[in-house]
């Protein structure tokens, strides 16, 4: 193994290593609303129903909607 190869795959394993940030849930349905809309535009139906089904778990729930005083 040259140096050069060990020097990439040590770049490649740090790399792996550093974890996303987590996604607020405004930033989640931003980004799962966009991928419905570029399966809508290319026609692929069942995704675009995946990802319908994901934006539905992903939205807020109002678990009690009488105690709302808006």
């Amino acid at each position: 193994m040259t140096a050069l190869s060990v020097r990439f795959a040590r770049a490649l394993s740090q790399g792996r290593r550093i974890k996303p940030a987590a996604q607020t849930r405004p930033q989640l349905l931003a980004s799962l609303l966009r991928k419905r809309a570029a399966a809508h535009a290319v026609g692929a139906d069942e995704l675009e129903a995946l990802l319908r089904d994901q934006i539905r778990w992903a939205l807020p729930v109002d678990k009690n909607p009488e105690a709302r005083t808006d």
